[in-house]
């Protein structure tokens, strides 16, 4: 492409392509080619144009040509082309929705990327695109699970009302138990991790022993009370439930015997609504060499409670329950 217009500018022109270069706010495209067209007005060559302004001389020669033919507002503007590739047909992208919401072939569990994408004829990267577009995420599962309990509503209500409006003179604990806790330790010390380096260690584990966690959460301070027992029967829990009564007795009650009520039975299927797993469900940290599982334990318990916050219920039994709802109905 070699330069076949001159471009003649008048005073308005001058004064309009001079405000666009002094302009801040202008995009530097519009400033470059604005510039292109002062400096070749100024009777420069192609060459020291180009150099002056960072762009080719075809650069130079094109806007030198848009200007002659649109004048200052073809300066401002990008021509239209088509793009590098057509869009996918409809049909494909209804493919491509639909097949996931399908059951699988094979023994796959799920469609997978590349599966519809081989199926279809289109890119790994085009399925992706209209997946995320779509809102689409076939390997994520979101589980649920539903009580049989004919009495579901009532012992809802019944433990919700322990947290939103505990009784009076009374302290309110969320009890659970874990046991066959195992602690696992490395056959041999890793590396630590440094820059540009991860941390290291051994594919060989050796075990601790194990043992039996009782723990409660005090929802007044957000305190747990945790014992490691060795066995788990009836006779234990009684023993931790003596545990418990006992520092939470007043300084004026010491001579009086504190009373362990149960009012409320868990509804089936329903652990999780009391905030027993909140209490005890506590990420351990590796034992010391030599330590047992009872020592870390203990020792993650004492740094809990030293930093401890209430624990505040805020949802009510009408919330709870309106979500069964949204849940799918039974095929049976």
């Amino acid at each position: 492409m070699a330069q076949t217009v001159c471009p003649l500018v008048d005073a308005e022109d001058r004064t309009r392509l001079t405000a666009i270069v002094g302009d801040r706010n202008r995009p530097q495209k519009h400033v470059q080619r604005a510039r292109i067209i002062l400096l070749l007005v100024d009777h420069q060559p192609v060459l020291a144009v180009a150099r002056q302004t960072g762009a080719s001389r075809p650069a130079v020669w094109r806007w030198q040509q848009r200007f002659a033919e649109q004048g200052v507002d073809g300066l401002l503007r990008d021509k239209t082309r088509k793009p590098g590739k057509e869009p996918l047909p409809a049909a494909t992208v209804a493919k491509i929705l639909a097949l996931p919401c399908g059951e699988p072939p094979g023994q796959a569990t799920h469609w997978t990327g590349r599966m519809v994408a081989k199926a279809t004829g289109v890119s790994l990267r085009a399925v992706q695109r209209i997946w995320q577009a779509n809102r689409l995420q076939p390997h994520r599962i979101r589980t649920f699970k539903k009580s049989n309990d004919p009495a579901f509503a009532e012992k809802v209500e019944d433990v919700v009302g322990l947290y939103m409006n505990p009784p009076a003179h009374a302290v309110v604990v969320s009890i659970d138990e874990k046991s066959q806790i195992q602690a696992l330790d490395r056959i041999q010390p890793g590396l630590p991790m440094k820059p540009g380096k991860c941390g290291t260690m051994t594919h060989d584990y050796k075990r601790n022993g194990t043992t039996t966690l009782f723990a409660t959460l005090n929802i007044l301070d957000g305190t747990v009370v945790g014992r490691c027992m060795p066995s788990h029967t009836h006779k234990e829990f009684i023993k931790f439930l003596n545990a418990v009564s006992a520092p939470s007795r007043p300084a004026s009650w010491s001579t009086l015997s504190p009373t362990i009520t149960l009012p409320t039975s868990i509804p089936k299927s329903g652990s999780g609504l009391p905030n027993t797993r909140a209490g005890c469900s506590i990420s351990l940290p590796p034992p010391h060499p030599g330590s047992t599982p009872s020592d870390a334990i203990h020792r993650y318990i004492r740094e809990h409670n030293r930093s401890s916050k209430p624990f505040l219920w805020n949802k009510p039994a009408e919330t709870i329950l309106a979500k069964l709802t949204r849940l799918p109905v039974s095929s049976e």
